[in-house]
């Protein structure tokens, strides 16, 4: 598992936090694929979960690759900030 930030900006940050993991699941239980209600297939997924935390949700996938899943999970961080600046200067 590789963590990350949903918006990369926030790694120069000393005081923050990765705040995304992304991982890789490569095989699937016989058990795991006739649980209807979680199903989970091979592929990357992403995560929202601080370092030493329970993830904050269901993961998200899955994608072809660890940089797929990754963009999702950034998707938008810099839609979020332009929001926010502009709101300040209002």
């Amino acid at each position: 598992m590789s963590q990350a930030y949903s918006n990369p900006k926030r790694a120069s940050d000393p005081h923050a936090l990765p705040d995304v993991e992304v991982f890789h699941v490569d095989s699937v239980s016989a058990a795991e694929q006739t649980t209807e209600s979680n199903p989970v297939d091979v592929g990357w997924y992403w995560w929202s979960c601080f370092p030493g935390c329970l993830p904050d949700g269901d993961p998200t996938g899955p994608f072809a690759t660890q940089a797929e899943a990754l963009a999702d999970a950034q998707d938008g961080c810099d839609d979020d900030d332009d929001e926010t600046e502009s709101e300040v200067e209002s």
